[in-house]
């Protein structure tokens, strides 16, 4: 590891206040529970002018009601959201999924909103500075090459977060706060397939909070294949939101993690109204097929992480289509 950066470091009493920072100091990072930013920076992945901690603001970790949705403040910490009773009883899935993330010492520390924007990972950029240095660095930090796909004009660097796939499979929302005020958007357009740039908030907004829609009836569910079984990232993740009626698909919603370079909602329209059986699996296999790109940006081999990921889709939905005959 190496020493850290030298930086400002500032406290604003207010997110309206941490954005105004923000936006006067174009090099500055927020920083939440510090346990993906500060390890970066101890490897020498950035060298930001200001650090804005954000938190000393209270009501960015609150949790509330308003309008039916359950508002979750994106400075809540992973164990917070862990404990919380309502959370258990309307979305256990993601009850799973924060519990899948690290150990109990990060969860403490690390925020929800810290874990959605997580930096996205690559054996070629995970390294120590002398390391990178020694292999001309790469595309997404001093490089001007990917290695992972040599000819490439962008990173193919990996998003490897748990929790987002799941609330993009509920249909969350995300309110961004900017200059111009709070807007919200789907969790999905949070991300871009491109590992360098691969969020698309803009560099004076900041994420506020999560916005949780009532649980209407959905049976959800999270799977990640991961080689031990705490600490590690998904090296693929995926999570179902299925609602059925009768024989029927009523809505199925499928987000995939740890195989691209943004967590990815995979198109299933055309499965909707369908039975589950084996054409619809099939079809969707297709889809998936499709949908993830598995590259070399793990230890663990493409082939095995692309077999995972379809294995996992297919246990998980049949689980959620018929849960008496899983049990």
């Amino acid at each position: 590891m190496n020493l850290m950066p030298e930086f400002r470091c500032h406290r604003p009493a207010s997110l309206d206040e941490a954005v105004k920072l923000k936006s006067g100091l174009p090099a500055s990072r927020f920083l939440g529970g510090g346990t993906d930013l500060l390890v970066n920076l101890r490897r020498g992945l950035g060298e930001p002018s200001d650090l804005i901690d954000l938190g000393g603001i209270a009501d960015y970790a609150s949790i509330r009601r308003a309008d039916g949705a359950l508002w979750l403040g994106a400075g809540v910490t992973l164990a917070e959201l862990a404990r919380r009773a309502e959370l258990a009883a309307d979305y256990p899935a993601l009850v799973k999924a924060v519990l899948a993330v690290a150990g109990p010492t990060h969860r403490a520390s690390a925020t929800l909103g810290g874990n959605l924007c997580q930096d996205t990972r690559c054996i070629f950029y995970n390294q120590r500075d002398w390391w990178r240095e020694g292999n001309g660095f790469c595309l997404k930090y001093k490089g001007d090459r990917c290695h992972v796909v040599v000819k490439s004009d962008r990173c193919y660097a990996t998003y490897h977060g748990d929790v987002a796939p799941v609330l993009i499979a509920l249909g969350a929302e995300a309110a961004i706060l900017g200059p111009g005020g709070m807007r919200r958007v789907a969790i999905e357009t949070l991300y871009r397939e491109d590992g360098a740039s691969y969020l698309t908030l803009a560099a004076d907004e900041a994420l506020a909070a999560v916005v949780l829609p009532p649980a209407a009836g959905r049976r959800v569910g999270y799977e990640k294949a991961r080689v031990r079984d705490t600490v590690d990232f998904p090296l693929a993740g995926v999570a179902v939101a299925l609602r059925r009626e009768g024989e029927a698909i009523a809505e199925l919603r499928v987000a995939i993690t740890g195989t691209n370079s943004a967590p990815l909602l995979v198109p299933t329209a055309d499965l909707v109204g369908k039975p589950w059986d084996e054409a619809s699996a099939k079809a969707l296999d297709d889809v998936l097929r499709k949908t993830a790109n598995v590259l070399r940006t793990t230890v663990t081999g493409a082939k095995y992480r692309r077999r995972a990921l379809h294995r996992m889709t297919r246990s998980l939905i049949d689980g959620l289509w018929n849960p008496a005959a899983q049990a």
